[in-house]
């Protein structure tokens, strides 16, 4: 797809990495392995705000078991495109969890940090069982080994945009992932020097 000349949320994407019609295909079949293993449960699907929405949503829809939601918000700290490990809960879970069968939903595995601390806090919690969805999981040679039961894509070790993951708040909305170009990040940096000293985190 050439986005040189598309819409206004296009740009800043230096090329699409999974077309949109892709994901929607790799999230039915996500939904259909998942309603094999929840044949008879009732699942606590749990998105990672914020750049899990889109996803979770497609993927509860598409799912035929009979399930509940409930959100957490994390932090990570590092720079706008690194992380450095560091979490932080700034939205816990409205739901009690012991007993429950959990699934936690996430748009993207890439450090596996974040992800470990996820799991090593609700694991306390005695829930009857965790699984891990990823729609993406970066193949980086630093990332630590994390549980994913299941994932829609294996990505380069890019800065990926688009259905729900952002850059500076930005690119959400667009149907499809893409890799950002680098130029953005650049630019990015140079008008958030003149507002602030802090610049924005990717979720």
């Amino acid at each position: 797809m050439d986005t040189s000349t598309g819409k206004r949320k296009d740009r800043g994407v230096e090329r699409v990495l999974i077309e949109a019609d892709a994901v929607q295909t790799r999230i039915r079949e996500l939904a259909a392995e998942l309603d094999a293993i929840y044949q008879t449960e009732t699942p606590l699907l749990i998105g990672v705000l914020t750049g899990a929405v889109t996803f979770m949503s497609d993927l509860m829809r598409a799912m035929d078991a009979e399930l509940k939601i409930d959100f957490m918000a994390v932090s990570s700290y590092g720079d706008e495109v690194t992380s450095s490990g560091a979490v932080r809960i700034l939205k816990d879970l409205n739901e009690n969890i012991e007993g429950r069968h959990v699934l936690i939903v996430e748009d993207i595995v890439d450090s596996g940090l974040t992800l470990q601390y996820l799991l090593d806090v609700l694991q306390r919690r005695n829930p009857a069982d965790i699984k891990v969805v990823a729609l993406l999981r970066k193949l980086k040679p630093d990332a630590i080994a994390v549980q994913a039961d299941l994932v829609g894509f294996d990505i380069p070790d890019e800065f990926v945009i688009g259905y729900g993951l952002d850059y500076a708040g930005r690119y959400r909305n667009l149907p499809y992932i893409g890799v950002l170009d680098p130029s953005e990040i650049e630019l990015t940096k140079s008008k958030t020097a003149i507002l602030s000293d802090t610049p924005p985190l990717q979720d």
